[in-house]
């Protein structure tokens, strides 16, 4: 854009004589016997006029930065070179006016080349000079930058840079042609942001923070001297060095000294400035994940990293996509939750020391947008220093002995999230809910009943030198955590319990595929080997009888996200790490939108959300938790509407709690990722557990937030298809149990006896009765006589021939 007007004549002489100047001083440099022959002159002239005048300048790279939630809480920065263009409006008058002093005199006065300059220099360098002088004015120097940034080839860099005279008659002819095009407040404006300060400061916003600490715009006099005359020799006149120190001192009187004479200020501002003791007060610009703006937040920076390097918005290559976020001066505003990534950084390190070999991980996402809004760790996100190293010994003996170090305190792998090798950890019986949502698309009811004995002999068929197996058999025989029956269990009352002889006989009758697509559906990625082997088929998951109890491996993420999926009423969403992205124009890119689909029905997202009130300590007021839950204290602690589950594995191996109000879903898992077979046993409720961590984030992030019910579930997909219980008091036991199996539903026979006015062993009644689900359990009672017949009060449901195998843990419960 044309901002001031030359004159033809003016142009055209301009172009002549520096064409025949350029000339003399490129030969006085190479041979000084023919500096002034009419042959040299009038080469110069026919090259310079044979170059080409339209440059291409590409924008120079930009470092990108990272925010909190609230948009204003630093998070990380990313960058190849730290450098923000800013506009000239925003760099303060002296640091224009210092810039010019101390590289350009006439820079408002010349046509991009100073034809006095080459004449000066040439008679200096003539006269055999102390020191040799140079012709190039501000507009050449930013010239040659602009092309080196330019180049796509190293070749074309160092032709930008290289001290021939090629170089200078190309720089003369584009700084002509840019000093016709641009304004000379744009050309100003264009050096200072592309200009190296040193310090790995590049353009003056980054040069102001890193040597002062503020924007350009406040930088003093003295300030901007010395950043002014850095730019000749960023390393010789190094304020930070002992060497440099005096050397940029000096470079600084000598800025402000010619300030005063190109009339930039007075003698008296002059005299003052230099008298101001030189003192750096920035620090160089924190780089990546490894320095992100509080400690704990690099797990999460990570995941941002990882993330962005899948988007193949921001490039074809990884190659590309890195370049785009270290180069691109983009601003992204993070999902990060400081409330809830802070109170989840204290939580986790409260209950396991960073030393600690047993990782204690918390994931927290926000429903219906998959927001992810802390990610945290009781390790340090950093490479372990391997000529210093931090790290303890491996836990896995057989790696300790070949003197392996652990990845604890200091690791860069994603524990969290999964992906370069880790594959996750089993979730325990927080898989049960998968069962839930399975059952419940199929047409079974919460009030489904089973008679969950001690031990349940499945028809999942595994290997027979199982402990798993039944003794003698290669059928695939869980028992419950405290080996003892479990009696007729509803969905509430058998999740609240975490009743492993309910859900194996429920996952058998819906089909173990169909639990296993529900958790696909819900996010579950199957990332180590044998998971995907049991997950790639329709017929290998039909196998899978150990999946209900948590034998696959997930991560913290992953379950977050599963749960919160079905608090925001089966509205899955991708999980992911920004909320707004702004290219360098403040253009607001859309993959920052959330990501979501419906996969769950509202009414099965809600009743299975009812469920998992049940082992948290809630309830609504249409569910039947029963007396015993698993994690009860949950409620109570966060004070606020909650639901989820708790999960342990075998040997308690890794122990693991979901929990979640409308605005947030914590999932915590305790593990040991180095050695999964670990021998320390993992803990709940102890303040050494994984449940503290969980309800203390989930507490921490509701802090001042609304508390909002669950939407409690219809009628029918709580109770199902209700049908009439017939009646059988004081029939024979089996007549009665003929009756009742007559009727469609599943008859058992209790071991305990209830006074009655019917005869000893005659049946007293059933419980429940009056109505139940078809198919359900109905037991029937025995006659102690001499009493009352009992009433029941114990809901009821229907069992159902169990299904399907696979692979087991030994025990899962929790």
């Amino acid at each position: 854009m044309r901002k001031r007007d030359h004159n033809v004549l003016t142009n055209a002489a301009s172009l002549l004589i520096c064409g025949l100047l350029a000339g003399v001083v490129v030969a006085a440099a190479a041979f000084p016997a023919v500096a002034m022959s009419g042959l040299a002159a009038k080469a110069g002239a026919e090259t310079f006029g044979a170059l080409p005048k339209e440059l291409t300048v590409a924008r120079a790279p930009q470092i990108s930065y990272l925010y909190a939630s609230d948009a204003k809480t630093p998070l990380a920065t990313m960058y190849d070179e730290n450098r923000r263009d800013v506009k000239l409006a925003d760099v303060a008058p002296v640091m224009q006016k210092a810039i010019i002093a101390a590289e350009d005199h006439d820079f408002y006065k010349h046509n991009g080349v100073d034809l006095n300059g080459i004449a000066r220099a040439f008679v200096n360098n003539q006269s055999n000079a102390s020191s040799q002088q140079g012709a190039s004015t501000l507009t050449m120097q930013y010239v040659r930058l602009a092309i080196a940034y330019s180049a796509s080839h190293p070749a074309d860099v160092v032709a930008a840079t290289e001290d021939t005279s090629a170089r200078k008659l190309r720089e003369m002819r584009y700084a002509l042609q840019i000093d016709k095009e641009l304004s000379k407040d744009e050309i100003l404006e264009r050096y200072l942001n592309i200009a190296a300060f040193g310090n790995g400061a590049y353009g003056i916003y980054a040069a102001s923070q890193v040597y002062f600490n503020k924007p350009p715009s406040k930088l003093k006099i003295e300030e901007a001297a010395m950043l002014a005359g850095m730019v000749k020799a960023p390393s010789t006149n190094d304020p930070t060095t002992k060497s440099g120190y005096a050397a940029a001192v000096a470079r600084r009187d000598y800025v402000i000294d010619n300030m005063v004479e190109i009339g930039a200020i007075t003698q008296q501002e002059a005299d003052a400035a230099k008298a101001v003791k030189l003192k750096v007060t920035g620090k160089r610009a924190p780089n990546g994940c490894v320095s992100t703006n509080e400690k704990g937040w690099g797990f999460f920076c990570d995941y941002f990293y990882r993330w962005w390097m899948q988007q193949e918005t921001f490039g074809s290559t990884t190659y590309d996509r890195e370049r785009r976020l270290k180069s691109g001066g983009y601003t992204v505003v993070t999902t990060l939750d400081p409330q809830a990534q802070r109170g989840a950084d204290k939580a986790v390190r409260k209950a396991k020391k960073e030393t600690a070999k047993e990782a204690a991980m918390v994931a927290v996402v926000e429903p219906g947008t998959g927001r992810v809004r802390a990610l945290a760790v009781n390790r340090t996100f950093k490479l372990d220093d391997p000529k210093k190293p931090a790290n303890k010994p491996h836990s896995d003996p057989k790696q300790r002995k070949k003197g392996k170090l652990g990845n604890y305190p200091n690791t860069v792998n994603p524990l969290l999230t999964g992906g370069d090798g880790i594959t996750g950890y089993q979730a325990g019986s927080t898989f049960k809910i998968f069962t839930i949502v399975a059952a419940l698309e199929k047409g079974i009811p919460l009030g489904y009943t089973f008679n969950a004995p001690a031990q349940f002999k499945s028809e999942y068929i595994i290997d027979s030198s199982s402990p798993a197996a039944c003794a003698g058999t290669h059928f695939y025989c869980p028992t419950n955590s405290n080996k003892k029956p479990g009696g007729v269990q509803t969905m509430w009352s058998a999740f609240a319990q975490s009743t492993n002889t309910y859900f194996v006989p429920l996952q058998q009758k819906v089909g173990a595929e169909n639990v296993v697509d529900v958790a696909k559906r819900l996010g579950i990625q199957f990332r180590q080997a044998e998971d995907a082997k049991f997950a790639g088929s329709k017929e290998a998951a039909h196998q899978w009888g150990a999946f209900t109890l948590g034998v696959s491996q997930t991560t913290p993420l992953e379950m977050a996200n599963a749960y919160a999926t079905l608090a925001a009423d089966g509205k899955y969403c991708e999980p992911i790490p920004v909320q707004e992205i702004r290219d360098p124009e403040g253009k607001k890119l859309d993959i920052a939108n959330p990501r979501c689909e419906k996969r769950v029905s509202t009414e099965v997202a809600r009743a299975a959300v009812d469920a998992a009130r049940c082992p948290v300590g809630d309830n609504s007021s249409t569910s039947r938790c029963g007396g015993s839950r698993t994690a009860a204290s949950v409620r109570g602690i966060v004070d606020a509407p909650v639901a989820g589950k708790s999960g342990t594995t075998d040997s308690e191996k890794t122990a693991s709690l979901v929990a979640m109000t409308r605005q947030y879903a914590v999932a915590g898992i305790m593990a040991d990722p180095d050695w999964p077979q670990t021998n320390v046993k993992m803990k709940h409720n102890q303040k050494d557990g994984i449940n503290p961590p969980v309800y203390e984030t989930l507490r921490d992030a509701m802090k001042g937030k609304k508390r909002i019910n669950f939407e409690p579930p219809g009628q029918k997909i709580r109770e199902g298809d209700q049908r009439r219980i017939p009646d059988v008091k004081c029939l024979d036991v089996e007549q009665a149990k003929s009756r009742i199996e007559a009727e469609g539903f599943d008859a058992v026979v209790s071991d305990i006896k209830v006074p009655s006015t019917c005869a000893p062993g005659k049946a007293a009644g059933t419980s429940p009765d009056g109505r139940t689900i078809k198919g359900g359990v109905v037991t029937i009672q025995i006659s102690a006589g001499g009493g009352t017949t009992p009433g029941s009060t114990t809901p009821g449901g229907t069992g159902g021939p169990p299904i399907n195998p696979g692979r087991p843990p030994s025990r899962p419960g929790g």
